[in-house]
């Protein structure tokens, strides 16, 4: 090549050839390119241990598309299996345990159960302490397996007991005010050692309609008193057979007869005995 055609080679060419675009250089050179690999490395390594993560909690926490641990959701509710703690108040309709197991409900300090009306006024609480059993309502029953008996009742009023026999197995029972009555049936008080009814600054009082009956099948009847009243006693009345023509006058004292069935009656007391010549009473015993 000629010192001419070199320098026309090296020289630019003012006019370029049609149809041919001037072309730039794109891309990211260099320490940006090594940046920018770097971060799509970090990202891509932040995301595996994301997921793996994920995966992990999923696998510990036992989810499912059931719910989640022991805690499952259901049809009819939520079904709660194992030991649970709730550390604040839990509100639900319906607590039920299974079939093959109890419902065991535990607390550091008190178990507390309330009833509200629809108002959110409190009717009812039942709390269960280390070291009392308290329940706070308008009635309070106690009621039979089937659910139709109520064996126990208590309101402010009274309390009421259902049941055919009451026992009590101390040795002593004290109330200010008791009246045992059973309005439709017997009440029958028994012990093996004995019964005492003691009132130690009051009176003792036993009455019936119909007939009242002390009865001892091996001991005595013992009636210890500074005095003994026996009211409403029957006046014995002159057998005509016996003592005809016989009369009393206006007596004021009296001497206590037995017929032979144990029936006593009063007879106008004389000098002798008149149980004989009044003894009509004895007739209709």
């Amino acid at each position: 090549m000629t010192q001419e055609q070199y320098i026309l080679a090296s020289q630019p060419n003012p006019l370029q050839r049609p149809g041919c675009a001037t072309v730039y250089p794109v891309g990211i050179y260099g320490w940006r390119k090594r940046c920018l690999y770097f971060f799509i490395l970090l990202l891509l390594v932040t995301m595996i241990v994301n997921l793996a993560l994920t995966i992990w909690i999923l696998k510990v926490m036992n989810f499912t598309v059931d719910g989640m641990g022991t805690l499952r959701v259901t049809k009819e509710g939520i079904r709660l299996e194992g030991v649970s703690e709730f550390l604040l108040p839990l509100y639900v309709k319906e607590i039920n345990s299974r079939r093959d197991s109890p419902l065991v409900l535990q607390s550091d300090r008190n178990v507390t159960v309330n009833a509200r009306n629809n108002l959110g006024q409190l009717t009812g609480q039942l709390t269960v302490g280390s070291e009392m059993v308290e329940a706070q309502c308008q009635r309070f029953e106690v009621r039979s397996s089937d659910g139709e008996t109520v064996l126990f009742s208590a309101d402010e009023e009274e309390i009421s007991i259902g049941t055919d026999k009451l026992r009590v197995t101390g040795t002593t029972y004290k109330t200010p005010f008791i009246p045992p009555q059973s309005p439709t049936r017997t009440l029958t008080l028994e012990a093996p050692k004995g019964v005492e009814v003691n009132a130690g600054v009051g009176e003792f009082k036993a009455s019936c309609r119909k007939d009242l009956t002390l009865e001892s099948s091996e001991g005595e009847i013992f009636l210890n008193a500074n005095s003994i009243r026996l009211g409403n006693l029957p006046h014995g009345s002159v057998d005509t057979l016996l003592g005809p023509g016989t009369t009393y006058p206006k007596q004021t004292v009296y001497e206590v007869c037995v017929c032979p069935s144990g029936k006593l009656y009063l007879s106008p007391a004389e000098s002798s005995s008149t149980c004989q010549t009044t003894n009509s009473v004895c007739l209709w015993s």
